[in-house]
């Protein structure tokens, strides 16, 4: 390793050591199934929101069995407040997966993991890495914050390839799961300095207006839906009346064909 890339990891390190975020609760564990609950709640949303919602969901769900055995529509009330319900059905579908095909047991390689529904290349990694501290090759939005402000400031345009090479010339020996903490925490951090320079990322995409947008409307009648069991297109329609009858009634329809709720004569509920 060059100097540059050894004052590089020194710097990760004492950064890390000075002001990382050691107690977020899912730091404190090595339970696989735990771990994929926190790796799919922080999918596109604040660390702050999800600590108080990983909690509650652990609570009610402390093993992979509970929420396998769980109705869905019990899952989707206390996933209220992430957004994106369709993480929410792909966490509890992933647990029915692991209880029916693996007996309870987390598979401990990737390529099981990333079989499992909602479980990309990424989410089987962070599970390899965090709970099962293996040497993977990692790469999300904060750690490329990091590499592309150390290697590629100058650059317009960087590829994921580019940075994934340099990820793996600066991998310790050992401690990869601290590694990978310490690059996220100080990428949190570049990113509040300097701004999002994941802007220079080919795999960035900007994110859409959530204020009117389908994904409101959609996490609105799931919500509607938690909170009074059932409804119908009348009342929805009451209740949301800065949506126009149109789209509601294609989402009603589009959230039925996912799963995330049920029709019985004109009346809807969660599954």
């Amino acid at each position: 390793m060059n100097r540059k890339k050894q004052q590089f990891v020194k710097t990760v390190w004492e950064y890390y050591s000075t002001y990382g975020r050691h107690n977020l609760p899912w730091r404190k564990t090595r339970n696989p199934y735990r771990i994929l609950v926190s790796e799919v709640m922080l999918q596109q949303t604040q660390v702050e929101r999800v600590i108080p919602k990983y909690r509650e969901f652990l609570k009610l769900f402390p093993t992979v069995q509970r929420l396998a055995a769980a109705p869905l529509s019990d899952v989707l009330r206390v996933w209220q407040g992430l957004g994106y319900n369709r993480r929410a059905k792909f966490l509890w579908q992933a647990g029915q997966e692991i209880v029916s095909l693996y007996h309870g047991t987390f598979p401990r390689e990737a390529l099981n993991l990333r079989t499992l529904p909602g479980v990309g290349t990424y989410t089987a990694g962070a599970i390899m890495a965090f709970a099962y501290n293996q040497s993977v090759l990692l790469i999300e939005t904060n750690i490329r914050q990091v590499f592309i402000h150390h290697f590629f400031s100058k650059n317009e345009t960087v590829s994921d390839d580019a940075i994934l090479q340099l990820i793996e010339k600066t991998l310790p020996e050992s401690d990869w799961r601290e590694w990978y903490y310490a690059l996220m925490d100080y990428g949190s951090f570049l990113k509040q300095r300097y701004g999002n320079m994941n802007r220079k990322s080919t795999h960035y995409r900007k994110q859409t207006t959530f204020a009117g947008s389908d994904r409101q409307l959609r996490g609105a009648i799931i919500k509607l839906l938690s909170e009074k069991n059932v409804i119908t297109t009348a009342e929805l329609q009451s209740l949301l009346p800065n949506f126009a009858t149109e789209r509601i009634v294609t989402q009603l329809f589009c959230l039925q064909v996912e799963g995330l709720l049920c029709k019985n004569n004109e009346r809807y509920q969660l599954p």
